[in-house]
């Protein structure tokens, strides 16, 4: 944990603000929810809340059993990180920070196919080979929660309307799951 040198008083109503740069830094937006910690020390601690994160070792099998059935490399993202992955070595997606591009994908709430032409959208922000091939939000009571999507390297971004059906299928089962 690192010292911000930020001091923010707590008001009336028990509320206290972030400043904005942190929630820039840390990709909080309005809305978001927040888990809290405390510990021993007296510390209290903020830590971003993923519906999503609880059901990685759920949606590491789905991701196992779409790359079977497609071959493709296939991620599943909470609106963060990438949180499951099969068929692609996990250190280049596992857990990792998805870049501005997807998470503007993820807001347009559309199923996305990558088109001849288009530029390609690179999964994660930290410099991976792999770029979004075709990918559908997974929305829960019309929240995003994260996305279900075929990746693949540059040159290598073949998926058709197929893929696309398939996709939005687990994307709105996984939807449903987190509603109820």
């Amino acid at each position: 944990m690192k010292a911000t040198g930020i001091v923010r008083r707590i008001d009336d109503l028990g509320r206290v603000v972030i400043p904005k740069e942190i929630r820039r830094t840390m990709r909080i937006r309005e809305g978001d929810p927040l888990e809290i910690y405390t510990d021993k020390d007296g510390e209290v601690i903020f830590k971003k809340y993923s519906l999503m994160g609880g059901l990685s070792d759920f949606a590491g099998q789905m991701c196992e059993t779409l790359n079977k059935t497609t071959g493709h490399v296939t991620v599943i993202t909470d609106r963060d990180t990438c949180i499951a992955v099969s068929g692609a070595p996990r250190r280049e997606l596992a857990e990792k920070r998805l870049g501005e591009q997807m998470e503007n994908l993820l807001e347009g709430r559309k199923v996305y196919l990558y088109q001849n032409g288009d530029t390609p959208i690179p999964v994660s922000d930290e410099g991976t080979r792999f770029f979004v091939t075709c990918a559908a939000p997974i929305l829960a009571e019309g929240d995003v929660l994260g996305c279900v999507l075929f990746a693949g390297e540059e040159g290598e971004l073949k998926a058709g309307e197929t893929e696309q059906k398939l996709l939005q299928t687990v994307s709105g089962f996984l939807g449903k799951h987190m509603e109820g």
